[in-house]
């Protein structure tokens, strides 16, 4: 299933049953498992790892060295999970001795002209649309959504079910369940849709909305309004999920609801 007009490496390691088109170049110490299709014109550097059942579509650069003037040769990786689709033109570096890796989970659709730079790591069913630009030592968690020609600061975490508007500059973290847009960045409401769509009930759904109307819409400063939070509403795994992450995010977390667009 490996087209003569492809270049592997002895030393890579290609699940019988993997399709590689013409004009692809796979070098050594690549691991590509069962099931996976590396469409033609693909590079797939050293030290990568693709899981089962993958789709790698024309021009897609996987494990090239970071973009990083620091970076200084050490034995970094790309991981990949199983059932992930890349799309044409996805560049996705590999690490530096930050997280020593990249990573993308299984069940992602990563779509053209995508950029991950180094020491991201992208869990598992996670969107990122067309042309989307990630900095080094990103985070963004399960079920994320990232519309298409967004920008995302180096360091940024973006929270599990986030759904985040084409075009915005992300340059604060995003807590979880949250629509984000505008500019600067801000709170738009929950992500109803992709919350009911995996499965939250709507008493799940109300009971998270709750809390970001003290959080993010009541003007209330970020520390008394997490207080009131922790305070003043049952624990929950979601209450949790939330105090925690705004509590621990290292960069601040986006603007609250904005009445006027700026």
């Amino acid at each position: 299933m490996i087209q003569t007009l492809a270049y592997i490496d002895p030393q890579a390691k290609i699940a019988s049953n993997v399709v590689v088109e013409p004009f692809t170049v796979i070098h050594k110490n690549v691991t590509i498992g069962e099931g996976s299709w590396i469409g033609p014109n693909v590079t797939i550097f050293p030290n990568t790892v693709i899981g089962k059942n993958c789709k790698v579509f024309p021009g897609a650069v996987l494990g090239a060295v970071p973009q990083d003037l620091k970076f200084n040769g050490e034995e970094t990786s790309v991981i990949i999970g199983d059932n992930t689709t890349i799309r044409e033109a996805v560049t996705i570096n590999r690490g530096t001795i930050d997280k020593m890796k990249t990573e993308v989970g299984s069940n992602c659709l990563i779509m053209a002209y995508v950029h991950l730079a180094h020491d991201c790591i992208v869990g598992n069913n996670v969107i990122i649309a067309n042309g989307v630009q990630v900095a080094g030592h990103v985070t963004i968690n399960d079920h994320a959504r990232i519309g298409g020609l967004s920008a995302v600061h180096q360091f940024v975490n973006v929270g599990r079910h986030v759904m985040i508007e084409g075009g915005s500059m992300v340059s604060k973290d995003v807590p979880p369940f949250v629509k984000a847009g505008r500019y600067p960045l801000s709170y738009e409401g929950i992500n109803s849709v992709g919350l009911r769509r995996s499965g939250f009930s709507n008493e799940k759904i109300t009971e998270i909305q709750d809390i970001y109307r003290v959080l993010f819409v009541h003007n209330t400063n970020v520390g008394k309004a997490l207080k009131i939070v922790e305070t003043q509403m049952s624990p929950t795994p979601e209450r949790d999920e939330i105090l925690s992450f705004i509590s621990e995010s290292d960069r601040g977390v986006m603007k609250g609801f904005q009445n006027k667009r700026g």
